[in-house]
């Protein structure tokens, strides 16, 4: 969608299909994107009539889709998602990728809005609504399309693509087990830091600063919360949903504030501080338009309360992001509720062990975790490690953990279970449909 959005906006006649659309699946998205000027199709062929047609798919999309089958025939040019933002990147005046297996949308978003808020009309590509520009008529604002300098995408690394990428100025977050294995994430992450004039890189991550060591010193930027480090944060205050620190850099200090909570998100705003520095936006201008930046839809985002208990709406699908939310959310008292929906049955196989730690190490006593089955779309898929089988790992280490295969019912054991003072969380990925499920837990809630 962002990239549709970044096309069209640039006077590209974009059409598309979606399997999501046949399905009927979140509709105010696809309106969104009509509303574009986008024309959309079934995904049954129907919209490739033409040669002349550049046929662009992600990843998830087999070459026995309908509409890849109609353009083979045809001969039409095809092309890949990560092949066109790559080249829109790499063609741009001043390239700025974040990468990494956490934080990265954020990060994204935090340097987006700080360039934009000081005049850089920069485009940016994100992979989640950035709530700062989103408005009633962008209400799904995953893209800002400006004429600047500036182009700032958060780069992928789960099919390989982020190798095409020629950033001037790189972010790291951090590097640890996702979608691939470790040996092949430090040879991705490595070369994409190494093709920076400036690479700003989270020491705070073993294996991220092992990467930037082997950079020459004064092409790094470094940016941590716990060892001494070129960007840092000290007396740090937490709040529900914001922070407050002071901010360290080279010897200046300067008090900053955030609307967004837990210390991840410090050491996020860190990197985008740092991020937009080596952009040429001076230092008081970064801190000033941080502090107005809104968040991320699905990124901690508070959905309501009802009957004393909050429901939070969350991306956390892998280790890392989940254990930053349970961390965020156990810095103040009350119980957790969790869904979790896993984002694949691959990922659910190739993260068991993490996903288990990340979850028994951080509940306490009195904390619930709900899982329904992982979201499936469609395709051809090995279900050989299920919900059934992690939720067996957590609760063997004397958890609340519940295997409850349809969402709907797991969703209503949790409000059956919430009292005041509760937080429910809904995590989990690839689904945009989990916020309408959190939305409709603040209105059972409600009854």
């Amino acid at each position: 969608m962002p990239l549709a959005m970044i096309l069209a906006g640039r006077g590209a006649i974009v059409a598309g299909s979606d399997r999501s659309l046949d399905q009927g699946r979140v509709p105010a998205k696809f309106d969104a994107l009509r509303d574009q000027g986008v024309t959309l199709f079934p995904q049954d062929g129907s919209g490739i009539v033409s040669p002349d047609q550049l046929v662009i798919a992600s990843a998830a999309v087999e070459e026995t889709v309908a509409d890849i089958v109609a353009a083979n025939r045809l001969g039409c040019r095809r092309a890949t998602r990560a092949g066109i933002l790559s080249d829109l990147f790499n063609d741009s005046r001043l390239p700025i990728g974040i990468a990494g297996t956490s934080g990265k949308s954020t990060v994204t978003g935090m340097v987006g809005w700080i360039l934009h808020a000081c005049g850089r009309v920069p485009t940016v590509m994100n992979g989640a609504v950035m709530k700062n520009f989103a408005s009633p008529d962008a209400p799904f604002a995953s893209a800002l399309v400006g004429d600047g300098a500036p182009f700032v995408s958060e780069v992928d690394e789960s099919d390989g693509s982020i190798a095409r990428y020629r950033p001037r100025i790189a972010v790291l977050n951090n590097v640890s087990l996702d979608h691939k294995s470790m040996d092949e994430l430090r040879t991705l992450f490595a070369g994409f830091i190494a093709k920076a004039e400036t690479a700003i890189v989270n020491i705070d991550n073993d294996e991220a600063a092992a990467l930037a060591a082997a950079l020459p010193c004064e092409r790094v930027h470094s940016f941590a919360l716990d060892r001494p480090a070129d960007f840092a944060a000290r007396d740090i205050v937490e709040e529900a949903f914001g922070s407050r620190f002071t901010l360290c850099v080279g010897g200046n200090l300067m008090p900053a504030t955030l609307q967004v909570p837990g210390r991840h998100n410090i050491a996020n705003a860190l990197a985008a501080i740092a991020a937009s520095l080596a952009a040429g936006v001076p230092l008081a201008d970064a801190v000033a338009a941080i502090a107005e930046f809104a968040g991320l839809r699905r990124r901690f985002d508070l959905v309501g309360e009802a009957r004393g208990v909050v429901v939070i709406d969350d991306f956390g699908h892998n280790p890392d992001k989940i254990a930053a939310t349970l961390d965020t959310l156990h810095a103040f008292p009350g119980r957790i509720l969790m869904l979790f929906q896993a984002h694949g049955y691959g990922p659910l196989k190739q993260m068991r062990a993490e996903l288990a730690a990340a979850f028994a190490d951080r509940m306490r006593d009195g904390d619930v975790l709900v899982m329904p089955d992982p979201v499936y779309f469609g395709g051809t898929v090995a279900r050989e490690v299920t919900s059934a089988d992690l939720i067996a790992d957590i609760a063997a280490q004397g958890h609340d953990a519940r295997h409850i295969a349809d969402r709907a019912a797991a969703a209503a054991a949790l409000v059956a279970e919430a009292r005041t003072g509760d937080r429910i969380v809904v995590m989990g990925a690839r689904d945009d449909s989990l916020s309408q499920l959190a939305a409709g837990i603040v209105t059972a809630l409600e009854v």
